[in-house]
């Protein structure tokens, strides 16, 4: 039988069209400007994106550019472990809605797991503003 791992559906209504949102959003460069979790210290290191975080280097995977809004990225830690992370951008009348789904990794205490969401939200929160910004 297939594993379940608890989720939580995090998001932000970004007053922006969809294709401005994707285009920046789908852009590893750009994260460094709204991620906090990634984007600080994210580069291209031999044909790899790579993280600094406290734990050590973090390799990122990133979606290919698509007409769907898909912005799915996969985080490896360390060898042997992968976490997926889906992110979708769709049409909100003339807006948009950005949608995090963040799983809850196994052995994960409900204190972190609320944590990581109150982090997400924070970062979903400043790309919505920086793209909201004039």
């Amino acid at each position: 039988m297939a594993t379940i791992h608890q989720s939580r559906n995090l998001s932000v209504s970004i007053n922006r069209d969809v294709k401005d949102v994707y285009n920046f959003a789908s852009v590893p460069e750009n994260f460094r400007r709204w991620a906090s979790g990634l984007g600080k210290s994210l580069k291209k290191v031999n044909g790899e994106w790579v993280a600094e975080t406290p734990e050590g280097p973090v390799k990122v995977r990133f979606t290919e550019r698509n007409e769907f809004g898909v912005v799915d990225h996969w985080v490896s830690p360390k060898p042997g472990l992968q976490i997926y992370i889906p992110m979708r951008v769709i049409s909100n009348g003339s807006g948009s809605e950005l949608i995090f789904t963040l799983f809850r990794l196994p052995d994960m205490s409900d204190e972190k797991f609320a944590a990581d969401a109150e982090w997400v939200m924070r970062d979903l929160t400043s790309l919505k503003n920086l793209l909201e910004s004039p």
